[in-house]
């Protein structure tokens, strides 16, 4: 099969197209043609082989070579002890740091993080739903405890993760003010957010404005600027595991009443990765979340789409669609 590849930390440059072994399925295993993958920020750090990719995944090279997490396709082939799944089914999934998803097939295992794909979407809008929401989900819900009625500002509002917040916020009963830059207000307004800011013309900790919950999906604030900003009680939420937000988070566990959180979702039981793609999936039939794509590209251009992603500008998410042969 048809993989891209990379054998050493570096720019994009170090992707290539390989012909690699075609993986079968263990007893308990399924076996997935992939139509359509994500191209995430966390693909380009650890190709690039940032210090906390090092530490993660090979200190001198990368001990995974395909790259890729979350994706969507059809089940070929199924394990004899398979009982969930059968030859045909559409399913979305995400393989956390087993990667693995730039590529033509990947196996996981039946209790893994896998379901169902929504009926009403494309391969590639069930890659990027889940390659979002599977991240602000437990952010909001779990760490956030987000309630009807809170007000709840999302930095970062116009990304992958941020266009999913906006979305479930609004699905769980808060009022939602977005950040984002001037070119993607329009957008944030369509997720549903009730306010928008313009972030390079107004900087919302100068405001006067509090919110129960402020969520960073881009890792550009702090806790520190942001604590006036939070009322008593309130969380801030950050996807990016500074040393600054670890201490934090340590910290404002013990004392005060503003909290600094911090949750590493793709670490997360399969199990519970899985049940939450079951109600991403009836969120999606039901209309209450829509994926939001910014750029398609083929399975040989995934070098482009890293150099793209890398640039920080991306709205939504970027996908690479997988081309199969009919034979």
């Amino acid at each position: 099969m048809k993989a891209v590849v990379y054998h050493r930390y570096g720019s994009p440059d170090v992707l290539g197209l390989e012909e690699v072994a075609k993986p079968t399925p263990g007893d308990d295993e399924v076996l997935i043609r992939i139509h359509a993958a994500a191209v995430t920020a966390a693909d380009c750090a650890i190709r690039n082989g940032d210090f906390t990719a090092r530490l993660a995944f090979g200190l001198i090279g990368p001990r995974k070579t395909i790259l890729g997490t979350e994706f969507a396709g059809e089940i070929e082939a199924v394990g004899k002890d398979v009982k969930r799944f059968r030859e045909g089914d559409q399913v979305f999934a995400a393989n956390g740091a087993g990667f693995g998803a730039h590529a033509e097939y990947i196996c996981l295992p039946e209790d893994g993080a896998l379901a169902s794909k929504p009926v009403n979407v494309t391969y590639e809008e069930a890659a990027a739903i889940c390659e979002g929401a599977l991240t602000a989900l437990p952010f909001l819900r779990d760490k956030g405890k987000i309630q009807s009625g809170q007000e709840v500002l999302i930095n970062g509002a116009s990304g992958s993760v941020g266009t999913s917040a906006v979305q479930l916020a609004k699905y769980f009963g808060a009022e939602v003010t977005g950040v984002c830059s001037a070119a993607n207000l329009g957008l944030v307004r369509s997720l549903g957010a009730d306010r928008v800011i313009d972030y390079t013309r107004e900087d919302f900790t100068n405001s006067g404005r509090t919110y129960d919950i402020i969520f960073d999906a881009v890792g550009k604030s702090s806790f520190s600027r942001c604590k006036n900003s939070l009322k008593q009680g309130g969380i801030y939420l950050s996807t990016v595991p500074t040393p600054a937000i670890l201490l934090q988070m340590l910290w404002t566990s013990k004392i005060g009443g503003k909290k600094a959180m911090i949750a590493f979702t793709g670490l997360r039981p399969p199990g519970e990765q899985a049940k939450d793609l079951v109600l991403l999936k009836e969120l999606v039939e039901a209309g209450k979340i829509r994926a939001v794509i910014d750029r398609r590209y083929p399975l040989d251009q995934t070098a482009e789409a890293h150099r793209y992603v890398g640039k920080g500008h991306k709205k939504g998410n970027v996908v690479i669609t997988v081309e199969h042969s009919s034979t």
